[in-house]
């Protein structure tokens, strides 16, 4: 996965080294520390809540996009509990909903939405946030606020190890694919017009059915994030991993269509603020850490 993310750690850093070549004194940062809680605090207590409950971060996902989120029958390794249903939900997305809330003192309450419906949801205030895997496209921006990118997720093909593409080494090699991926994505949008001559079928509705369709022959390739990709080839074992590794044979794809981040309400900024402050305490390494556990621990890897 290609983190590009420059962290604000060291800033921090300087900044404290700064205070105390300064002179400050521990009664003035005993201080300063007070004052930074409170802020936090109120940052937490000004963030809108989906169910009017303060103590809650209602967060949305479609609940069936691993490893980012999916749904699962209890609540082994950690899973929530999904709004109006006895089912749970766990996933990259939804250990990153928990360390938020956690940073906030609040609980995570998950809805589970499909994926047209996350952003309206977020827009009529029904939840806090969305934790979905969304790129941070300009027409997405103009709707809602995003964080700061929470991962970086380059992009790469699928198709069978017995298939005419699988010794494909570039976009050029995929000409003539009969291709598909999910619905309202920059994989469809964006990089299956550029295949040349490819016959693109109608987009899937979810990430599983994109997956189902490879899998029982209706196309030969699919386009996705690796994440999903990775997680795809444990389920499915006669699925390769095509990945053109960028530059000009690779898919063309701007950089608001691999960031991924978390979409919210316009104006919460005292929200945005939080999720930011963070996101910003995260390494790359924390990011492929917590990734590696989701793919590890999904349902189908079981």
């Amino acid at each position: 996965m290609k983190l590009k993310k420059t962290l604000a750690l060291g800033l921090v850093a300087a900044m404290a080294a700064s205070f105390t070549a300064c002179g400050s004194t521990a009664a003035e940062s005993a201080a300063d520390s007070t004052a930074s809680g409170e802020a936090a605090a109120e940052a937490a207590a000004d963030a809108p809540d989906g169910d009017g409950d303060p103590t809650t971060l209602t967060v949305a996902m479609e609940c069936a996009y691993a490893p980012y989120n999916w749904t699962q029958s209890d609540d082994s390794n950690g899973a929530v509990a999904i709004r109006g249903s006895s089912d749970y939900a766990y996933g990259y997305d939804v250990m990153m909903a928990k360390k938020i809330a956690d940073a906030l003192g609040q609980n995570v309450q998950i809805v589970k939405l499909d994926w047209d419906s996350l952003i309206p949801a977020v827009m009529s205030g029904d939840v806090d946030c969305v934790i979905a895997g969304q790129s941070i496209t300009a027409e997405r921006a103009a709707q809602v606020d995003f964080s700061d990118p929470y991962y970086y997720a380059s992009i790469i093909t699928l198709t069978k190890k017995d298939s005419q593409y699988a010794s494909a080494a570039s976009v050029a090699d995929l000409a003539g694919a009969t291709a598909t991926s999910q619905l309202g994505t920059i994989w469809y949008d964006n990089c299956l017009p550029q295949i040349p001559d490819a016959n693109i079928l109608p987009a899937q509705e979810t990430a599983p059915s994109m997956l189902v369709a490879l899998s029982s022959g209706a196309c030969d390739i699919v386009v996705t994030d690796r994440p999903t990709g990775q997680a795809a080839l444990v389920a499915y074992p006669d699925f390769t991993l095509l990945d053109f590794g960028g530059g000009d044979n690779d898919f063309q794809v701007s950089d608001e269509d691999i960031n991924i981040g978390i979409s919210m309400k316009k104006g919460n900024t005292a929200l945005k603020d939080a999720i930011n402050e963070v996101l910003a305490t995260m390494t790359a390494d924390d990011y492929n850490t917590m990734m590696d556990e989701a793919i590890s621990v999904q349902p189908l890897s079981e």
